[in-house]
């Protein structure tokens, strides 16, 4: 406990110091951070080739592995990231009301770091540099406890991100990574609520679960994404199999990619050997009910448990209902809370859709893949909130921000 309560009396220091950092020393932080990755995009290969045999040797399946890897696009992509940042408003200090009471007190609410916030991750080695970036530029520092099959890569981006700072004459400190990855420094870190304001479990529903139900430290739950495509009675077949194929094999191991769908039988026997020919070109495996495998030979028979089954993997459910209201349902009693989409012409059915699904992203004629901080204009997320206090959804800059209030008065006291 003793490694872990140093990690937290150091962010809890550095907290302080990047609560009073003004735009301009954040942007020129996160500039000189995002210039350093490329400059050092070599290392931080380098050290991703360690993560990436390791997991290789481990027999980690690929999607999984696609999800670990770095490349020079990938390590653009993050720097992009961070100038992105940079170019967006900072909440902080925003006032956001201010009233007048009969009593002559103006009371009003302003945005503030959270302070210290902790995230515990897997794989993803980009999560370090957005975990960094969104932190930053709201004057919050992380503790960041990644898995071991990324250890060599954080090591080196966090080195990285540090050398940078020091060199801008910033806090160091602003990011810690926890370089002993065994269970018992993620059961710490899940108690360190002395220092640790607010926790971020990103990954599978076993961890994610596991933070939830031991951590003291306050959470927000980043889901699982068993996400649906319904191909309504009214959806363009053609828009309905560039979509689902997209969602579903753009890349297979994240958790906004499609995971089930749901098609109205009036539509099936025209659209399902379209969709399944398509996927299976991918090397999908496509697991349906009976409806299902009766139009397409190929596809196999599903069980109860793939209707609520996160793959990540190059595998899809299908289910027939035979109205909205049956797909709306089904969707809700076995969705994450992540992404849902439907396709679909009729405007009352998309509309309905909208309203009545329980998800933090509900789109219409779109890929669920869109469920992502950059590409909602965020710069970065922090993580992708199931839950429905504090945040939901992509989290960026505003839900890295807490509010208090703020009192003006000219000598009132309370009778």
């Amino acid at each position: 406990m003793e490694y872990m309560e140093e990690l937290g009396k150091r962010a809890r220091e550095a907290s302080i110091y990047m609560g009073q950092l003004s735009v301009k020393d954040k942007n020129r932080g996160l500039k000189a951070v995002a210039e350093a990755l490329i400059q050092h995009s070599e290392e931080l290969l380098e050290a991703n080739k360690k993560d990436v045999w390791n997991a290789k040797e481990k027999g980690i399946k690929a999607s999984l592995i696609d999800r670990l890897q770095l490349t020079e696009e990938r390590i653009k992509s993050m720097a992009d990231g961070l100038e992105q940042i940079i170019t967006l408003d900072d909440p902080v200090g925003e006032v956001t009301s201010m009233k007048l009471r009969p009593n002559g007190l103006q009371i009003g609410e302003k945005r503030v770091p959270i302070g210290v916030v902790g995230i515990i991750y897997e794989s993803r080695p980009n999560v370090t540099l957005d975990a960094f970036g969104l932190c930053f530029k709201t004057g919050n520092a992380v503790i960041l406890r990644g898995g071991s099959d990324s250890i060599y890569s954080n090591k080196a981006i966090v080195e990285v991100i540090r050398k940078a700072l020091e060199a801008e004459k910033l806090p160091q400190d602003s990011i810690l990574l926890v370089e002993v990855t065994n269970r018992e420094t993620a059961r710490e870190m899940m108690r360190l609520n002395q220092y640790i304001d607010v926790l971020i479990p990103r990954g599978g529903a076993g961890l994610i679960q596991t933070v939830v139900e031991n951590s003291t430290v306050p959470v927000i739950e980043t889901g699982t994404g068993n996400c649906h495509i319904y191909v309504d009675e009214y959806a363009d077949i053609d828009m309905a199999t560039s979509i689902i194929v997209n969602a579903k094999t753009q890349r297979l191991g994240v958790c906004n990619a499609c995971e089930s769908l749901v098609i109205h039988e009036n539509i099936l026997d025209k659209a399902l050997p379209v969709i399944f020919e398509a996927l299976n070109k991918k090397g999908v495996e496509v697991r349906g009910d009976a409806k299902a495998t009766e139009v397409c030979k190929g596809i196999e028979a599903a069980k109860e448990t793939d209707w609520g089954t996160e793959y990540l993997d190059a595998i899809i459910s299908v289910k027939t209902v035979s109205c909205i209201e049956e797909a709306i349902s089904h969707i809700n009693k076995y969705n994450t809370g992540h992404s849902e989409s439907i396709i679909t012409s009729n405007y009352k059915n998309a509309q309905k859709f909208l309203n009545e699904i329980d998800a933090a992203a509900v789109y219409v004629n779109a890929s669920t893949r869109f469920t992502d901080g950059f590409e909602f204009g965020f710069g970065a997320e922090i993580g992708i909130s199931t839950q429905k206090l504090h945040a939901r959804g992509p989290m960026g800059l505003r839900a890295l921000t807490t509010t208090k209030y703020i009192i003006y008065g000219n000598g009132q006291i309370r009778e």
